[in-house]
């Protein structure tokens, strides 16, 4: 059933305001999820290795401060706990991004991201599950195994931020630090049904996260927050972003105010489906419904079908694998190429470290390379695709597009297809920020929910959207955890 401790429901940011005023400790918070966690994680997987200890001590610590000094002065999300994707380096922890061969690597010292977090106030509480390189939609390695869904754990939680959306799904943490370069924020906060924020391109650094793609790419993979409550995306957000000075693709840039934001005067651009891969009827009517409530607020809703959706696989393959760096086959290999022959071959008889989407992965990525001219003219077809919706969606606009095209599906179906997650993937080669908003639950208990995007910089008009809807739609349900024995 679900949690009646309500420090398991608030958001980070009435968390913080909690501790500031002295009327909950920092301590009884972090037990609070501490006991979550140990609860649910039996049965989701999501949170692979724990700091519980040092986050005892580190609460206590924020508590001890207030005591000293009172809140003036103090950091905002002080004694406030959340999570961390396990492929971000959090310094002493597991850092292998589901990797055999890195079995046993700890990272020496924290991500910018986490750093950030930290002089935040944050407290992390563990390191949560990825799929083999963070590079496939459902969360499930040779290291770690599979991560479930809490609303049903025969349904995948997603991925690869799947540990973490498990996570704050399940009352486990507040927020949740993941990454995306293909959907990874957003696919599973959209399975898990809590808010997810891709920002826009080079607007928060990488560093410090295993693996990464070659620079030409590191605007398409963003780190973002993952929360049960739409008013933490923000100031979280201004947390993590800004350049650190090492991360090539990140620049500075202003982030605007979602308070801000008449949604009388926005131009919402619908968009139902991509041309190629169809819509389940309960997430058009979840979208249709969301449009009618913006246009209620005054908005001007348009519906529309863009041709070039219809490549979406073909773009982001090629500028995804235009950029150069070390191969996906030379990372499943710990640095040598793997034998992908081989490995199949290993696969078959069950004896392979490595999982079937990683080898598929591997072809496709071997496909790309030897037809160089289509690989060019994909390209080509993404910057224009990204002309074309800058212009569409407009200054003053924000497109409404699926974040999937059904809700969870059960473990292993999304092998077959197995690209249904472009619909989340041509944004990051966009570049355009986009946030999923969890909309209610289908006749099956399942979250809906659908992903709102705008031009480069716009990131406060989506989490503007994301927090309207929040009010009209009621947000996050936590998942009642009352599983049956299938």
């Amino acid at each position: 059933m679900p949690s009646r401790d309500p420090l398991l429901r608030h958001s980070a940011t009435r968390l913080a305001a909690l501790i500031r005023a002295r009327a909950v400790t920092s301590a009884e918070v972090v037990e609070a999820h501490i006991r979550r966690i140990e609860r649910v994680n039996p049965t989701l997987n999501a949170m692979v290795a724990t700091r519980f200890d040092a986050a005892r001590a580190e609460a206590r610590a924020a508590d001890a401060l207030l005591e000293r000094g009172g809140a003036a002065g103090a950091p905002p999300f002080l004694g406030v706990p959340c999570s961390i994707k396990e492929s971000f380096a959090v310094a002493g922890m597991p850092n292998s991004a589901g990797l055999v061969a890195r079995a046993g690597v700890c990272a020496g010292a924290d991500a910018v991201t986490v750093a950030r977090l930290r002089a935040a106030g944050f407290i992390p509480l563990g390191v949560t599950n990825v799929p083999e390189l963070c590079m496939w939609m459902e969360t499930n390695n040779r290291l770690y195994g599979r991560t479930n869904n809490p609303y049903d754990p025969t349904r995948t939680a997603g991925g690869s931020s799947g540990g973490e959306a498990a996570v704050v799904s399940a009352g486990g943490a507040p927020i949740g630090l993941g990454s995306d370069i293909g959907g990874s924020i957003r696919m599973p906060a959209f399975f898990n049904g809590v808010f997810g924020h891709k920002p826009t391109g080079g607007l928060v650094p990488s560093s410090g996260q295993f693996p990464l793609p070659g620079e030409g790419a590191l605007r398409f993979i963003t780190a973002g927050p993952i929360a049960r409550r739409a008013e933490d995306l923000m100031p979280v957000l201004r947390v993590l972003a800004g350049p650190d000075g090492r991360d090539p693709s990140c620049a500075p840039m202003p982030l605007g105010d979602p308070d801000a934001v008449d949604l009388a005067g926005l131009s919402v651009l619908s968009i139902e489906h991509d041309g190629v891969r169809p819509v389940s009827p309960d997430l058009l009517d979840a979208q249709r419904k969301a449009a009618r409530a913006l246009a209620a607020r005054g908005a001007t809703v348009r519906e529309a079908r863009i041709d070039l959706l219809a490549r979406t696989l073909d773009i982001w393959t090629a500028m995804v694998g235009a950029a150069e760096g070390v191969t996906f086959r030379a990372l499943l290999g710990g640095g040598r190429p793997v034998s992908l022959a081989r490995e199949l071959a290993r696969w078959s008889l069950r004896r392979s470290p490595h999982t079937l989407p990683a080898l598929g992965l591997t072809l496709l990525e071997d496909l790309g390379r030897r037809v160089p001219a289509r690989v060019r003219r994909a390209a080509e077809l993404g910057r224009a695709l990204r002309d074309e919706l800058v212009s569409r969606v407009g200054e003053r606009g924000v497109l409404l597009y699926p974040s999937y095209p059904e809700p969870a599906p059960r473990h292993y179906a999304p092998l077959l297809p197995p690209f249904q997650w472009t619909y989340t993937a041509v944004l990051n080669v966009m570049e355009m920020p986009a946030t999923q908003v969890p909309l209610g639950l289908n006749g099956a208990g399942l979250p809906l929910g659908v992903q709102v995007a705008a031009i480069h910089g716009n990131d406060h008009v989506t989490i503007a959207v994301a927090q309207h809807l929040e009010r009209v739609f009621g947000g996050w349900v936590p998942p009642a955890l009352s599983w049956r024995r299938r």
